[in-house]
């Protein structure tokens, strides 16, 4: 029966359609975005295609491959190991330096093959080391490559004026084979050479000062010199020099270590310039200082004399059996202002700077003053590096350096010549000339030629008291301490300084300062002699008469 009824079952096929979903029938269903609809698998012939596509591109890549590393593996291998792209620089020459009548002062070397920038070659003339300065080399390490790419100012100008005289360097692309053989290269960026630099200096006076001052420090046991000439209009320096120096050319292209010490411990100090960054007492240039102070401050009419008669003596009140006595170097007799200048009557000068007798003075509160009108402790800006400022010495300044010592009158009376704790350098002691040539304006002083005058600071006195130091500095050219220089192819003015050092005053250091022409100042100068025996003679004032003779034959353009 069973069999039967199995038998009687009628099987039907199935339609899909019975069983799923019609998605048209039910919400929610997006049917553009395939949603509700069954997915479809490739087919057969698709799947085909794309396995032959992917077979054909393994064997060419698979082709390519046997062909560069088997076939012709060795020639690239080859071709890879002898040739080398390399990015290199292009070193811009410096900028020229000129003074002020063209002459070259520095300059490059021609470039050769074996070169890769050119050297720096500096005019074998004397004096201009520090004015000019040196540079050293760009550096590469042990496998030819620059890790210093610039040339490095060490000093002078050169370094002053490093952005002006660097100019910018270059780049190209060199394709080298393994000898290092350049196979190809290409300019990507062309250097740009630095600017020519005119210089204000006339290296030929120059020269002739440093000549002076190096020939004088041989022949009478003077430690060293310094010397400098500025314009009383415009600050432009002509001359700026220092003795001993080093040189330029040995210094760049390099010293070994031995000599560099040498150098260093020799006590010459080669690497000081003095005439920026040395400080010496001044002694009796700044007289004339001290003389429109008191004129200023009218404690003393000029035609009022004070006697000298090789010193003076100032009572102890602690100790009336020993009173402090203060010398002249020369007895003068009665002198007025202007002669005290022109002689350097030290009695005078302690007259109106501390008082004696009926004579009031000054007090180190307005000799202060007035230093500092003139600028004596600030620096003077110029260029250059490793320049100092002057020391005046007041109360304060001894209570500090001597343990609370007080200050005494016969410390004013030093301070008055110029000695005690006074310093300046030689470039404070030309500026502060200048300004008494050109009534005044104390000027910034510049290394560049054509520059614009900066006067920063004006000094007002009356005409007639500048019309007295003035005239008092002349005479002292015609008749007094500066006679050495009473030439006859230019009027100067000038006033000399002798400062004592150590207590046994063995030594000296020797001043000249002065402005010429007189009658319409165009120059002033400043010389000093370092620490030379006190028993000698023969001082700055000779390198100045030495300077101005060579300047009548070469140069008589600046007399006019």
């Amino acid at each position: 029966m069973r069999r039967k009824v199995i038998k009687n079952i009628k099987y039907q096929e199935i339609n899909p359609e019975d069983i799923f979903l019609d998605s048209a029938n039910l919400p929610g269903f997006d049917e553009y975005a395939l949603e509700g609809r069954i997915e479809r698998p490739m087919g057969n012939t698709t799947f085909t295609v794309v396995k032959i596509v992917l077979s054909i591109i393994i064997l060419v890549l698979a082709g390519k491959l046997w062909m560069l590393s088997g076939k012709d593996g060795e020639v690239y291998a080859q071709i890879s190991d002898r040739n080398r792209l390399e990015e290199t620089t292009i070193f811009a020459n410096r900028g020229i330096i000129l003074d002020r009548n063209g002459v070259t002062l520095a300059e490059n070397s021609i470039k050769g093959d074996d070169a890769d920038f050119a050297g720096r070659i500096y005019a074998p003339m004397q004096g201009l080391a520090h004015v000019v300065g040196y540079v050293k080399y760009p550096k590469m390490d042990s496998s030819g490559i620059y890790y210093d790419k610039e040339y490095r100012p060490r000093d002078g100008v050169e370094r002053a004026y490093d952005e002006i005289l660097r100019g910018k360097n270059g780049e190209k692309l060199v394709e080298t084979d393994v000898e290092g053989s350049v196979t190809s290269e290409s300019i990507v960026e062309k250097p740009v050479d630095g600017k020519t630099l005119t210089l204000s200096i006339d290296a030929g006076v120059t020269q002739a000062m440093h000549e002076a001052i190096a020939a004088l420090a041989r022949t009478s046991g003077f430690v060293g010199g310094a010397g400098v000439i500025m314009d009383v209009n415009t600050g432009e320096i002509l001359a700026l020099t220092s003795y001993p120096e080093y040189n330029q050319n040995a210094m760049t292209k390099g010293v070994d270590q031995q000599t560099f010490d040498s150098l260093i411990k020799g006590g010459g100090k080669p690497f000081l310039d003095r005439a920026v960054g040395g400080l010496y007492t001044p002694g009796s240039i700044v007289k004339p200082i001290l003389a429109l102070a008191a004129l200023n401050e009218k404690i003393i009419s000029p035609n009022k004399e004070i006697l000298s008669t090789g010193s003076i003596t100032v009572p102890n009140p602690y100790d009336p059996d020993k009173p402090s006595v203060f010398g002249d170097w020369k007895a003068h007799g009665w002198t007025a202002m202007k002669e005290a200048i022109a002689v350097s009557s030290d009695t005078y000068f302690y007259s109106i700077g501390g008082g004696f007798g009926g004579q009031k003075g000054l007090g180190i509160g307005l000799i202060d003053k007035y230093f500092k009108m003139f600028m004596l402790e600030e620096p003077t800006g110029i260029e250059l590096l490793g320049e100092e400022t002057g020391l005046i010495p007041t109360p304060e300044w001894k209570a500090e350096k001597f343990d609370g010592d007080i200050w005494r009158l016969g410390d004013t009376y030093i301070t008055a010549i110029g000695q005690y704790g006074t310093q300046l350098t030689p470039l404070e002691a030309v500026r502060f000339v200048a300004a008494i040539a050109n009534k005044g304006r104390v000027l910034k002083p510049t290394l560049l030629a054509s520059s614009t005058p900066v006067a920063v600071r004006t000094i007002s006195f009356r005409d007639e008291d500048w019309k007295v130091v003035r005239e008092g500095m002349r005479e002292s050219v015609t008749y007094g301490t500066s006679v050495g220089l009473n030439v006859p192819y230019v009027a100067a003015a000038g006033k000399t300084g002798t400062a004592e050092l150590g207590a046994g005053k063995k030594y000296v250091h020797s001043w000249s300062v002065g402005f010429f022409p007189y009658d319409n100042p165009r120059y002033a100068w400043a010389v000093i002699m370092e620490k030379g025996p006190s028993t000698n003679t023969i001082g700055a004032t000779s390198v100045m008469r030495q300077v101005l003779d060579w300047m009548s034959i070469y140069s008589p353009e600046y007399f006019q």
